[in-house]
C-alpha cells in the first residue's frame, strides 16, 4: 500500500500547473501553505485556486520536497527575461508526465523493499554445530550466509558487516566441505582493487590457482582475447588513456574547435571554478566516453532526442557531445579498439551466437550487487549458474547516474522465488554512536538498523564556520595536531572543487596526502602515512579512524549542480536522485570508525541532518583565526587561488593549456615560499630564466598584493 504522504509531492506539481504564471520559490511555498499574508496571492486572486492551501507542511519541509523535484528534473528553475537573478519554478516536460502517470514515489526504497531480520532456526543451529570449528569466529547470520544450501541467495550486508569475509569464507566452504570443483566457481566483483583484495584472501586459503576471481571487465576481456577471430574481423585491443585523448582531439579538430573551446562551452563558470585545465579536459573526455557506453549498454543509438536541454548553451554542449560520441564509435570500430562497454556487449553477443562457448560454472558469487546494470545482469543470466550467491547493500547504492540499477537487488526475491535472503546487520567497523547516527540518517528507507559491536567514546561533531576558508583551516590544524595516524584519516567532500582547494592548502603546508577523485587518484609528495582526501564516490569500501566530511551545507547535500553536465541532460529515470544523494551522505559517515567531524559554512547545514541526528552530535560554531604568512597576504589558500586565477586568465588569453604557464606543484611552492624577488623565484622548481622574464613580475605582484585589497 502506498503511503499517502509519499504522493504529496503531486500537490506541488498540481499547484504549478494551476498557477497562471511562473512563480518564485517563496510565493509557491506561501501558496501551498495558504498564507494570505503574501500580497501577491491576494493581488492576483491566487487564493481562489483549488490548489491554494493544500499542504500542511512547514517551510523547511516544502523546500525539501521542491529540492527533490528539481533534482529529479520534474521542476525546472529558469530566469525571468531581462532579470538574470530572478529565478522562477516551472513544470518540466517530465513533470507534466509525472502528474498524469506518477512514478517518482516508486523509485524510493521504502516503496519497493522491506528488509526483514534473518530467522535463525533450530535446524540452522544444528548445522552450525557440525561446522563449529570452521565457523567459530562468525555471528549466526554470517554463519548462515556461509553454509546455506539454497540455490539462490541474496546476502544483504550492511556497512562494516564483513561481506567480503563472508563471500570468501563461502568459497572455502564450497570447496572444502561441499566437494565443489574450484575451477567451476566464479567470484565477480566490480573494481580491480576489490578483485585484488578477494584474490589475496583466497590465496590465504590455498585456492588462488583454481577459483576464478574476476571483475565483469576482466572476465569479458579474457573471453574476447581467446575468441577474437570469432567476434572481430581484425585483432582488437583494449583502448588506453592515450588512445582516448587522441580520439577526443581528432573529434574536436573535425568540429573546428580545440579542447579549451569545448571545455568553455561544456562547463559553466561555476563548474570550472577550482579545477585546472587538465582536470576539466579529463572530465570532458570521461563524460564523452561515459555517454557512449551508457547508450551502448541500453542498446540505443545516440541522437538529439536522447538529451534534455535547457537553453542555448545546453544545446551547444549536447551537439558537441553527440558529435564526439559518434566519432568515438566510428574510430574505435575502424581501428580495432574496444572498451568496457564493448567487452560486455560483445561477449554477450558471442555467447548468444555460440552457446557452446558459454563457460559452465556450478557456483557464481557476485559482490556489490546493488551496483549492477542491465547488461551485467544479462551476462549473469546467460551464464545461468545452478547456484547464485549475491552480496550487496541497498543503503550504499550510489551509482544510479552511471547506469547502475538498484531494482535488481530490490527485486531479487521476485526473480528467484526459491530464494533465501539473509541480512547481516552487525557492524564491526564503527562505534555505537556513529552507527546510531547513520541508522537515523536513512530511517525512512525501510531498512533494518545496523547494530554496533564497539562501545567506544562518543566523538561526533557538527561544526559551523563563518567561511569555507575557516572550515578548511580547521581541518588542516586538526590533522596536524591529531594523534591519529595519518593513514587512518580521511577528508571527504561532495565535489572535486572542494577537494582541489583543500589539497592546494595541504600542499602549501607540505602535508603529505593522497587525492582520490571521481576522475583520478594521485599522491601529493611521496611518503607513507599520508592523509587521504577523497570524493565520497571514490572512497566507497574504505574506512578510517578519523573522518572529516566537509561542506555539509544545504547547497552541497543534496548536490544541486553536477560536475558532469551531460549526465544531467540524459534522460535517466530509473532512480530517485534525492534519495541517492541521501545514501551518499550515509556512505560518507559510515566510513568512520571512531571519530566523525561534519562541517559546513553558510547559513544552515544540509537537511539530511535531521533533528534527531542533531541531538546525537556535539554541535557548535567555531570562529577560526586563519593562519597568517609573514606578509599581509593572509591565508595561504588565498595565494593559491589568486595564482590559479591569474594562470587561467593568461592561459585563456594565450590559447594554451594552464600547465604550460605554471604547474600546480609550482603554485604550491610559490605559496609556501612567498617570493619577494626574481632571485627568490629562480630557486623555485619550474622557474627558468625565460619564464621569469615572461611572467616573473606579474607573479610577484599576485603573490605580494595587499591582503586587505
Amino acid at each position: 500500500m502506498v503511503n499517502i504522504k509519499e504522493l504529496d509531492y503531486l500537490l506541488v506539481l498540481r499547484a504549478l500547473k494551476d498557477l497562471p504564471f511562473s512563480v518564485g520559490r517563496k510565493l509557491l511555498i506561501d501558496f501551498l501553505k495558504g498564507d494570505e499574508a503574501n500580497k501577491s496571492i491576494l493581488k492576483n486572486r491566487l487564493h481562489l485556486l483549488d490548489s491554494f492551501g493544500t499542504m500542511a507542511y512547514d517551510d523547511d519541509e516544502l523546500n525539501q520536497i521542491i529540492d527533490s523535484l528539481i533534482l529529479n528534473g520534474i521542476i525546472t528553475v529558469t530566469s525571468v527575461d531581462g532579470k538574470k537573478f530572478w529565478k522562477v519554478l516551472e513544470l518540466s516536460a517530465r513533470g507534466k508526465k509525472e502528474l498524469d502517470c506518477p512514478t517518482l514515489y516508486k523509485r524510493k526504497l521504502s516503496f519497493n523493499f522491506k528488509e526483514a531480520k534473518t530467522e535463525i532456526t533450530d535446524e540452522d543451529k544444528k548445522k552450525f554445530s557440525v561446522f563449529s570449528d570452521f565457523l567459530k569466529s562468525f555471528n549466526d547470520e554470517q554463519k548462515k550466509s556461509i553454509i546455506c544450501d539454497n540455490k539462490h541467495i541474496l546476502c544483504l550486508a550492511g556497512a562494516g558487516s564483513g561481506k567480503t569475509t563472508v563471500l570468501t569464507k563461502r568459497v572455502e566452504f564450497l570447496v572444502k566441505y561441499k566437494g565443489c570443483n574450484p575451477k567451476k566457481i566464479l567470484a565477480i566483483t566490480f573494481t580491480r582493487k576489490a578483485r585484488k583484495e578477494m584474490m589475496t584472501r583466497i590465496t590465504k586459503i590455498g585456492l588462488s590457482d583454481s577459483v576464478r576471481v574476476e571483475t565483469f571487465n576482466s572476465f569479458c576481456e579474457k573471453i574476447l582475447r581467446t575468441h577474437n577471430n570469432m567476434v572481430y574481423d581484425k585483432q582488437v585491443r583494449v583502448i588506453t588513456y592515450r588512445d582516448k585523448s587522441m580520439i577526443i582531439h581528432r573529434a574536436l579538430t573535425g568540429l573546428g574547435i580545440n579542447i579549451t573551446q569545448a571545455v568553455n562551452v561544456y562547463f559553466t563558470l561555476a563548474q570550472r571554478r577550482g579545477k585546472s585545465d587538465d582536470q576539466l579536459a579529463n572530465i570532458f573526455q570521461n563524460d564523452c566516453f561515459f555517454i557512449r557506453d551508457y547508450f551502448k549498454f541500453k542498446n540505443k543509438r545516440i541522437n538529439d532526442s536522447c538529451f534534455e536541454t535547457a537553453g542555448e548553451n545546453d544545446e551547444k554542449s549536447a551537439r558537441i557531445v553527440f558529435a564526439v560520441c559518434n566519432y568515438i564509435d566510428a574510430y574505435m570500430k575502424k581501428n580495432g579498439l574496444r572498451d568496457f562497454a564493448d567487452q560486455l556487449v560483445d561477449t554477450i553477443a558471442l555467447f548468444e551466437k555460440h552457446n557452446d562457448l558459454i563457460p559452465q560454472f556450478s557456483h557464481v558469487l557476485i559482490d556489490e550487487y546493488q551496483d549492477v546494470n542491465s547488461t551485467q545482469i544479462k551476462l549473469v543470466d546467460i551464464l545461468n549458474p545452478p547456484n547464485l550467491f549475491c552480496v550487496g547493500d541497498p543503503r550504499q547504492s550510489i551509482y544510479g547516474w552511471r547506469g547502475s540499477d538498484i531494482r535488481y537487488i530490490l527485486n531479487f526475491e521476485e526473480k528467484y522465488p526459491d530464494n533465501e535472503i539473509i541480512t547481516l546487520t552487525r557492524n564491526y567497523r564503527s562505534t555505537k554512536h556513529i552507527v546510531n547516527l547513520i541508522n537515523n540518517s536513512i530511517k525512512n528507507m525501510g531498512l533494518l538498523d545496523l547494530e554496533s559491536s564497539i562501545e567506544g567514546d562518543k566523538d561526533i561533531k557538527l561544526l559551523k564556520f563563518n567561511s569555507e576558508s575557516a572550515e578548511f583551516e580547521f581541518v588542516v590544524q586538526k590533522i596536524i595536531s591529531s594523534e591519529v595516524r595519518r593513514g587512518e584519516t580521511f577528508v571527504l567532500a561532495r565535489t572535486n572543487r572542494q577537494l582541489n582547494e583543500l589539497s592546494d592548502i595541504l600542499r602549501a603546508r607540505r602535508i603529505k596526502h593522497i587525492v582520490r577523485s571521481d576522475e583520478m587518484r594521485k599522491s601529493i609528495t611521496s611518503g607513507i602515512d599520508e592523509v587521504t582526501l577523497a570524493t565520497i564516490h571514490a572512497i566507497k569500501g574504505l574506512e578510517a579512524e578519523l573522518v572529516f566530511v566537509i561542506g555539509c551545507s544545504y547547497a552541497n547535500f543534496p548536490c544541486k549542480g553536477s560536475e558532469h553536465p551531460v549526465v544531467d541532460m540524459v534522460k535517466v529515470e530509473e532512480y530517485d536522485k534525492e534519495e541517492e544523494e541521501r545514501r551518499l551522505f550515509y556512505v560518507a559517515m559510515s566510513r568512520a570508525k571512531k571519530s566523525l567531524y561534519l562541517s559546513y559554512s553558510g547559513s544552515k547545514p544540509t537537511y539530511f541532518i535531521n533533528s534527531d541526528m542533531l541531538g546525537m552530535m556535539d554541535a557548535k560554531e567555531l570562529k577560526m583565526q586563519l593562519k597568517k604568512s609573514s606578509t599581509k597576504t593572509g591565508f595561504s589558500g588565498d595565494v593559491v587561488s589568486r595564482l590559479k586565477n591569474w594562470r587561467r586568465e593568461v592561459s585563456s588569453a594565450m590559447g594554451v593549456p594552464a600547465f604550460m604557464i605554471m604547474h600546480d606543484r609550482t603554485i604550491a611552492e610559490v605559496a609556501d615560499v612567498m617570493p619577494k624577488s626574481t632571485d627568490d623565484l629562480s630557486r623555485i622548481h619550474g622557474f627558468g630564466p625565460v619564464k621569469i622574464r615572461k611572467y616573473g613580475e606579474d607573479i610577484l605582484e599576485v603573490v605580494n598584493q595587499d591582503g586587505d585589497d
